[in-house]
């Protein structure tokens, strides 16, 4: 094998169906309720706020494997498949071992895996006759993806994006308004939300939690209009795993099998895009890969946070969702990783790591920043915030194998690059960052404010 192999798939070889995991999964993730009534939903109660296809899919326990629509399968063939690549170069700075593949989902023209939920929400929103879309955005990724997604169908498109990362990442919106977007720093002076939140606390940050309850608000307000989500929910990962079903096929190419999957973890979208299809030969097969989820230790609600029901959003306008949670009030730290600083985790991965099926890791700021940088001077690629956690976490593994002696074959996301994410880096490399810890008294206070339904 020559250094630096990448392998790609042919046009004919690009996955035709999602894998809807919760189809194979022992014990099923628990029903998201009613935050009135306490019953669990029906697909149509969450027809008001999303496309009518995509609430079907959120709740969707039977079917193993869903079509993907002719219509969106030839806009995934504009940049799929994406590479993997065995990292040669981080492997030797590491001294390792282990076979360090990395799947490459910034090689798009948009930069991260978020298009590839984003063209399939819009695509089902335009066969309803929906004209408008909203959607929340942290770094700036999703809503990115989302506003090129409703311009490909003819959408108008509104984006609330967490303030301080607007503030961070200003390209972000200047992208978003590019494909003609409109963008609101969140919390905003536009919704009640917004208006509440400023009132409460003039100088709030902003959270992923604020800005969801905003574009929730504004998508139940504005005739026509569907909220669409780029993490957290099930249909979401469903679409993201084209990343793992063609990693499956790019690993036998390469002749190996992951030992260990990786990727970083802010609501689960690209952990569950890469990590699901490799996790059903766990479920269905007798594998015995493992699984990591990275998350920042300013936001740690896979280790530190308590399984309850909850709100996905701060003004509680979302169902209650059984998830791992720091509480929906959570106000995280004004880390670069904009992507990551959510309370809460998806409720399939919820379940997972109820199950024992999958663990989480957190990873400090400045270890996160340590490991992009080697991997930018060994790999040449830049990574975005978000990946350095699923880089600081290979490189954790990585050098338990050298210890051990141990040939593990590793396999992370690369989730998005980090062209656009230069102030962090240049934070970083003058010793302006630093890490952010969180108390146990802290957590438990930030616990006091979840509905009491468990």
């Amino acid at each position: 094998m020559s250094k630096q192999k990448r392998f790609i798939l042919q046009e004919n070889e690009i996955p035709t169906q999602w894998y809807n995991i919760q189809a194979d999964m022992v014990n099923k993730p628990m029903p998201p309720l009613n935050p009135g009534t306490h019953e669990p939903l029906k697909a149509e109660d969450l027809f008001p706020i999303f496309a009518e296809e995509c609430a079907k899919q959120e709740l969707d326990m039977e079917h193993a494997w869903i079509d993907i629509p002719e219509e969106v399968l030839e806009k995934y063939k504009f940049y799929r498949s994406t590479p993997l690549v065995r990292a040669y170069e981080l492997e030797k700075a590491l001294d390792t071992p282990a076979h360090i593949y990395f799947k490459n989902e910034s090689v798009n023209p948009l930069g991260s895996h978020k298009v590839n939920s984003a063209l399939p929400q819009c695509y089902y929103c335009k066969k309803q006759g929906v004209t408008n879309v909203t959607t929340e955005t942290g770094a700036g990724q999703w809503g990115a993806a989302l506003s090129y997604a409703a311009k490909v169908f003819g959408l108008e498109a509104a984006v609330y994006q967490v303030k301080i990362s607007l503030h961070q990442k200003p390209y972000r919106s200047i992208m978003m308004r590019t494909f003609g977007a409109t963008v609101e720093g969140s919390p905003s002076m536009s919704t009640r939300a917004g208006k509440d939140l400023i009132t409460k606390d003039p100088t709030h940050p902003g959270s992923l939690g604020t800005a969801i309850s905003e574009a929730i608000e504004l998508a139940i307000t504005t005739p026509n209009c569907k909220y669409t989500l780029g993490s957290v929910l099930s249909h979401v990962s469903l679409h993201q795993t084209v990343i793992g079903l063609e990693a499956e096929k790019q690993m036998e190419m390469a002749g190996e099998y992951p030992d260990t999957v990786i990727a970083c973890f802010g609501g689960g979208s690209n952990f569950g895009g890469l990590a699901f299809p490799f996790m059903r030969h766990n479920l269905k097969d007798g594998k015995k890969t493992e699984f990591i989820a990275a998350e920042p230790n300013s936001c740690p609600k896979l280790t530190r946070g308590k399984f309850e029901y909850d709100f996905g959003d701060e003004a509680g306008y979302t169902p209650l969702l059984p998830m791992y949670t720091l509480g929906h009030d959570f106000k995280p730290a004004n880390i670069h990783a904009g992507g990551l600083r959510y309370h809460g985790a998806g409720t399939i991965v919820s379940q997972l790591i109820k199950d024992g099926l999958m663990h989480g890791v957190d990873i400090p700021q400045l270890e996160s920043f340590d490991a992009g940088v080697l991997f930018a001077r060994t790999e040449g690629i830049i990574p975005a915030p978000e990946s350095c956690h699923a880089i600081a976490a290979t490189i954790r593994e990585a050098k338990k194998c050298k210890e051990s002696g141990e040939q593990k074959v590793i396999l992370f996301n690369l989730s998005g690059h980090g062209l656009i994410d230069m102030t962090s880096y240049d934070s970083f490399i003058n010793g302006d960052l630093r890490n952010y810890e969180l108390s146990d008294e802290e957590i438990a206070r930030n616990l006091e404010n979840v509905p009491k339904v468990l």
